[in-house]
């Protein structure tokens, strides 16, 4: 049988969840920051993109006919990363992830079997990491979506290894999708913030994940890098070269470029020859199909996309679907 398409990036934006910390405590200092990264321009127009774009990110009815535009039969659905909220104190962030993960299953459970959803998990505080991921789990939903990194901490942080095991042991899905970039105002015109910001951040966040080892001890982790990776899967002849000759870049076992074929990463890359290098580097079995619907950053027509790198048939229909229903498939 046909396996179905499945577009691996795709957004729900949740009001209840910035409702509940709109008037906290640090709240506008984390907004008066976003605005120092993106800068005057970006904020002038991502306004009313998010406005036009509404009913697709909190009506289901209106993402069905979308995704029926697309031929997408599959979504797997993520809170918009604008919900992390990782400057929340412990009793905020527990409270934040448990209402957008429970948003995340009601959501989902109005189209089952065409939504799968991904929750939140307090990457701020590392200790109660295991605790959201057994809870968005525990909802029905596949995983959990995390930044590129935590104020002050980065993925390749030991604090973490109790959250990398568990997403091990019980197959949870991973997603990294960052959210601002630490450049901050060097990036603050022209969208750069987004266009060199986002690659930028998916690079430094996989590559402490490959130098320290965390997949070295965490082989059959789940981890689907947002973006193809940003700059990371085609620039990787250089962290090899570092690897074989600097004694203090090998924190992993063994070249740096081997590791991507433990990971997955979506379509989204906006250039066909990008998009075939990728599969070529990371193999045709780890990518998947990616719109980051329905924001102005994606692609309106994923599988015209993807049909633009002229893979052979094999390849195509296994990142238009065969490789996610594979994922989402537990062991």
């Amino acid at each position: 049988m046909r396996a179905p398409t499945v577009d691996v990036h795709a957004h729900v934006l949740l009001p209840e969840v910035d409702a509940l910390v709109a008037d906290l405590p640090g709240r506008a200092e984390a907004k008066a920051l976003d605005a120092r990264r993106n800068g005057p321009a970006a904020l002038a127009v991502n306004g009313p993109m998010v406005a036009a774009r509404l009913p697709s990110l909190t009506d289901v009815t209106a993402r069905l006919a979308a995704m029926d535009a697309q031929d997408v039969d599959i979504q797997l659905v993520s809170p918009s990363p604008s919900h992390y909220h990782y400057w929340a104190d412990a009793e905020t962030a527990e409270k934040v992830c448990l209402l957008a993960n429970e948003a995340m299953a009601a959501h989902c459970a109005r189209a089952p079997g065409r939504l799968h959803g991904l929750g939140l998990v307090p990457m701020q505080h590392p200790e109660l990491a295991v605790k959201s991921l057994e809870q968005a789990v525990g909802t029905g939903l596949l995983g959990v979506e995390i930044s590129s990194h935590a104020p002050g901490r980065e993925l390749s942080d030991p604090v973490y290894e109790p959250f990398w095991t568990h997403a091990e042991e019980t197959g949870a899905i991973i997603f990294l999708h960052p959210f601002g970039c630490t450049l901050d105002e060097r990036l603050d015109r022209w969208y750069l913030s987004n266009t060199v910001g986002q690659p930028t951040e998916n690079a430094v966040a996989l590559s402490h994940l490959i130098f320290s080892g965390v997949l070295d001890r965490h082989p059959d982790l789940k981890l689907i890098a947002a973006h193809g990776g940003g700059y990371l899967p085609t620039h990787l002849g250089r962290s090899d070269h570092a690897w074989r000759v600097r004694p203090d870049a090998q924190g992993c076992s063994r070249e740096p470029s081997s590791y991507l074929r433990q990971l997955y990463f979506d379509s989204l890359v906006h250039d066909p020859y990008v998009l075939r290098e990728l599969i070529r580097v990371a193999g045709a079995d780890r990518v998947l199909l990616g719109s980051d619907f329905p924001f102005d950053m994606g692609t309106e027509d994923p599988l015209a996309t993807l049909r633009a790198a002229d893979l052979p048939e094999t390849d195509f229909h296994a990142v238009r679907g065969a490789n996610a229903a594979a994922l989402f498939t537990p062991a």
